[in-house]
């Protein structure tokens, strides 16, 4: 595949600069750039590359997919808490 790009000029020196401190050509210098970095975004994991939105989203698609059994609210009133503490005094 070709691809033409036309770079600024100041981008343009940059890469000459970092392709002749490499001993490569301009060309494989751009090359190897776009292949890291399209092989860096293939390797990240959700973790590293979601929104909270994304995050909101699964987290909430996790709570759905499991089926669970809501127990009643215990009496932790201190009312009863005493309540308890009196009875196995008698």
């Amino acid at each position: 595949m070709s691809v033409t790009l036309e770079l600024k000029p100041e981008v343009e020196a940059r890469a000459i600069e970092q392709a002749e401190a490499h001993g490569v050509t301009v060309e494989a210098f751009l090359e190897s750039i776009i292949e890291e970095n399209l092989n860096g975004q293939e390797e990240k994991s959700f973790a590293e590359t979601a929104s909270l939105d994304e995050w909101t989203y699964e987290f909430e698609e996790l709570v759905a997919s499991h089926d669970y059994i809501t127990a009643p609210p215990a009496d932790d009133s201190r009312e009863s808490i005493y309540r308890e503490r009196e009875d196995s005094q008698l």
